[in-house]
């Protein structure tokens, strides 16, 4: 039977390992508001997918250090132009050692265009689409990525939403743990029943603080495991 705590516990027991209210604040994020996600550029889109996808199994930092060249690659993820990319010019561009020379990956560029290209054309923009996908449904949208994206599952569209400052929680260690330990889930973190039930507990916790799902999700991050601080 699930033993899901309040939020005031479990915020204050966070306070605690990190050194109290002001110095966990220090610790979290916040996500940006719908309106400045919509002004984001659908090629931030496809640039943050391609090196979430990229950075999925291998050393971020080396991603990370060679992502100037993806960009002049791939034409700084201009939407249309990558559509156009034939097969034989994805295949030359995944032998260039200045990137990561993995064809399969170097194939998702020009899918995630054409999934961004397909709701572009009936929303008005990709970042309008994700900007007004509601919070409350963050799985949805997950799903959504998993569905018509290329390799954007697991935690790689959830990354990537974040680093674009959508409200979204992250699976991670400590917060899979913390609902296991409480038997909010039980068997596969990633099932829709697992899911639809963290989700329901991070809504729940919205509802008593206030606070995005980002903050949240780091407030559990900060409340379990083995991140504690020594107090001044």
């Amino acid at each position: 039977m699930a033993t899901l705590e309040t939020f005031e516990h479990l915020y204050q027991r966070a306070c605690e390992r990190k050194g109290g209210p002001k110095k966990l604040a220090l610790l979290l994020s916040k996500p940006l508001t719908p309106k400045k996600i919509e002004a984001i550029g659908d090629d931030r889109f496809l640039a943050e997918f391609s090196k979430k996808v990229f950075q999925s199994g291998f050393v971020w930092r080396v991603v990370r250090d060679k992502w100037p060249n993806f960009e002049r690659a791939f034409f700084n993820f201009d939407i249309e132009k990558v559509i156009l990319m034939p097969d034989e010019m994805l295949e030359k561009k995944a032998q260039d050692p200045s990137i990561i020379r993995n064809y399969n990956k170097v194939k998702t560029i020009r899918e995630n265009a054409l999934m961004i290209q397909t709701v572009k054309q009936d929303k008005g923009s990709f970042a309008k689409f994700v900007a007004q996908w509601p919070t409350h449904d963050i799985i949805g949208l997950w799903a959504y990525l998993k569905k018509h994206g290329a390799r954007l599952g697991g935690n790689t569209g959830p990354y990537a939403l974040r680093a674009l400052g959508k409200d979204t929680f992250i699976l991670s260690q400590d917060v899979v743990s913390y609902f296991a330990k409480r038997d909010v889930i039980s068997g596969s973190a990633s099932s829709k029943r697992s899911l639809t039930a963290m989700q329901n507990a991070f809504n729940d916790f919205h509802q008593q603080s206030n606070l995005s799902l980002q903050e949240i999700s780091q407030i559990i991050s900060y409340s379990v495991g083995d991140n504690h601080v020594q107090v001044e």
